[in-house]
């Protein structure tokens, strides 16, 4: 299949595309000329969505897809997406670094509201989780709550 632009046929290998804007490109593999991956590498195993964000109040730091963060409660929190994923079925990582009135390590428990309660089923939409201190399961804010998302 060749490619044309405005009736010219590009060499791809040494163009420059300096305005205008392709909406889709379709290629099989990735190449920076040293090394190459498949196309579906990049697509399935990038992130979906991730956060940065103060657990003491919701506020994001900074973010990829996640349109905004709801404190439910003490450690209690919902991650809502920008775009909706293709379904549920995906993996949600949570992480966070304590408050400081508890020392030791800390948890962060995905598709969970608390330490101790039942799963709260993910959506297409969002996914809730809790953090909390394990020597004691009972829900703790913490300043840095880090969450990832992969499909």
């Amino acid at each position: 299949m060749a490619i044309t632009i405005n009736g010219d046929s590009p060499n791809f290998s040494s163009a420059v595309i300096t305005t205008g804007t392709v909406t889709t490109l379709t290629t099989t593999t990735l190449s920076d000329g040293t090394n190459s991956t498949s196309a579906t590498n990049c697509i399935q195993g990038s992130a979906k969505a991730w956060a940065n964000f103060n657990g003491t109040n919701g506020s994001i730091r900074g973010s990829y897809n996640v349109s905004s963060v709801t404190r439910n409660g003490l450690g209690d929190f919902t991650v809502n997406f920008t775009n909706a994923l293709t379904d549920a079925n995906y993996t949600a990582i949570a992480d966070q670094n304590g408050n400081g009135s508890l020392n030791g390590s800390w948890m962060a428990h995905a598709m969970f509201s608390s330490a101790q309660s039942t799963t709260v089923a993910p959506t297409a939409s969002n996914f809730r989780f809790c953090t909390f201190h394990p020597g004691n399961l009972v829900n703790q804010d913490s300043t840095y709550t880090l969450v990832s998302v992969f499909r």
